[in-house]
């Protein structure tokens, strides 16, 4: 029998609502600090399956929330199409060569360095409750392609824009690239036991309506459309992290089985302009889960009483801060599972 987050992504509304937080298992635990003193750098620990999937698991015990998601990273993709990457302290990840340099045809592909992650799904679904859902994800196309065309992240993503503006026919070529390579990765999570799935789109918001529709909706809506055609009953949720108004039409075309909201987004609107019964998933502030207070309680019970009418997965807005307390976490924790839809 599904567990009340499976539930709720196929579209079930019940009483209490499931949680799961993103970035759940990072640098604000005390456990995933000490493992990574002990074991390395950020990539290392991704490409460790043991504790990769040790790291997976920690907020569970420590919280019991009802999903875990794997512990990895969205530029795992273009290093298996075959860029090198590094994570520098303090800078960020940093993708090489640059697509703004060499082409698609100069990579040499490296699918075996998808290998550790399959196996981390393995280790994680081995030994997580039935009742609790796995949840593996890659990066949305456009997010994903930002990186690998300057190759690090950017505020506006300039470089990234300019060439889909300049010379659409080859970045069309980059996003069918990983389009195709994305689908194939998230196959093998599926394979190896993730039950659903999350499209991360952190970069969406700097496009305008029409490139939206061509860099965003239309290579999620293939992504999404061949995984329901492989597995049916898996979910995929959209996270466009940005997208705003164009929310809706992302929601309406995409064919993803969820949509996520950032935390500047009305719940109250978005309960109008979505499809009617279609699941959601947000949209608490990170930036306020760091902060706390009386706050902590009054935010979350709006946003749990405006998508009181339709399936809601609660979470943040986007991933969890560093230094976020755990006292706030357990408190805002509480509040969710003691609120029951009327």
């Amino acid at each position: 029998m599904p567990g009340l987050l499976l539930d709720t992504l196929n579209g079930a509304s019940r009483p209490e609502r499931p949680i799961w937080l993103m970035r759940q298992a990072g640098r604000y635990l005390p456990e995933y600090r000490a493992l990574r003193e002990r074991k390395g750098g950020f990539l290392a620990l991704v490409e460790d399956s043991e504790a990769a999937a040790e790291i997976t698991l920690q907020p569970i015990r420590r919280f019991g929330f009802d999903g875990a998601i794997l512990f990895s990273d969205i530029l795992i993709v273009p290093y298996a199409m075959g860029q090198d990457l590094a994570f520098l302290e303090g800078e960020g990840p940093r993708l090489s060569p640059r697509l703004l340099d060499r082409s698609l045809d100069a990579l040499h592909v490296a699918p075996e360095r998808f290998a550790p992650i399959y196996e981390t799904v393995r280790r994680v679904r081995a030994e997580l409750s039935p009742d609790r859902t796995l949840l593996g994800f890659a990066g949305s196309p456009w997010t994903v392609a930002t990186y690998m065309v300057a190759g690090e992240g950017s505020r506006d993503q300039q470089a990234t824009r300019a060439l889909a503006y300049g010379d659409a026919a080859v970045f069309a070529d980059i996003i069918d690239a990983v389009t195709a390579v994305t689908v194939e990765y998230l196959a093998g999570q599926i394979a190896a036991g993730a039950e659903a799935v999350q499209l991360f789109d952190s970069w969406a918001g700097s496009l305008a309506p029409a490139e939206f529709e061509r860099w965003v909706i239309a290579p999620t809506a293939r992504i999404a459309g061949e995984l329901r055609r492989r597995f049916p009953d898996v979910p995929v949720i959209g996270f466009p992290k940005g997208a705003g108004a164009k929310l809706a039409a992302y929601a309406r075309e995409t064919g993803v089985s969820a949509v996520g909201l950032d935390e500047t987004v009305d719940p109250v609107w978005a309960d109008r302009a979505l499809p009617d019964g279609m699941p959601v998933q947000g949209n608490f502030d990170p930036v306020l889960l760091e902060a706390g207070g009386a706050e902590i309680e009054h935010r979350a019970r709006t946003i749990l009483d405006a998508l009181a009418g339709r399936p809601h997965v609660f979470n943040l807005g986007h991933g969890i801060g560093q230094h976020t307390p755990i006292a706030h976490v357990e408190q805002l924790l509480g509040v969710v599972r003691s609120w029951r839809a009327c």
